[in-house]
C-alpha cells in the first residue's frame, strides 16, 4: 500500500540516504512502485529496482544531461510518504529519541509502525 513502511533500517544521521536504498531495495519483496524524490536520482539504483521488478518513480535531478521521464500522476502520492513520517512522529519516544542505543530506538520506531500501519 502507498505510504505504508514495508521495510525499516536506522542509518547515522551523516549518511546520505541514497547509500541506504540498496539495502533496503534487497529486503523489499514484492516491489512495485518505488517513489522517491530527486535525492535518490542515480542510474544505479533504477538499475536496481527494475532489476527487483519495480519501477521507479523518481524525479531527475535539474543537472541531469539525459532527461528522465516522470509519472506525475503516480508521484503525487509521494506526500502519502512524508505523512507516514509525521505520523510516526506524533510518537513522543520517536520524534524526540529519547533512547540512548540504535537498537532500542529502532524497536520503538517499528513498535509505532506496527500500531500505525499495520494494525
Amino acid at each position: 500500500m502507498i505510504g505504508r513502511p514495508f521495510v525499516l533500517d536506522l542509518t547515522p544521521g551523516n549518511v546520505a540516504d541514497i547509500t541506504a536504498a540498496p539495502k533496503l531495495i534487497e529486503r523489499a519483496a514484492g516491489l512495485g512502485y518505488l517513489i522517491a524524490d530527486k535525492g535518490y536520482d542515480a542510474d544505479s539504483l533504477r538499475a536496481m529496482i527494475r532489476a527487483r521488478g519495480g519501477r521507479p518513480v523518481i524525479p531527475g535531478k535539474a543537472n541531469r544531461k539525459r532527461k528522465i521521464p516522470l509519472d506525475k500522476a503516480r508521484y503525487k502520492s509521494r506526500h502519502l510518504i512524508e505523512n507516514a513520517f509525521g505520523r510516526l512522529k506524533d510518537f513522543r519516544r520517536v520524534a524526540t529519541r529519547y533512547d540512548k542505543l540504535a537498537r532500542n530506538f529502532l524497536s520503538a520506531v517499528a513498535l509505532a509502525t506496527l500500531l500505525l500501519f499495520w494494525i
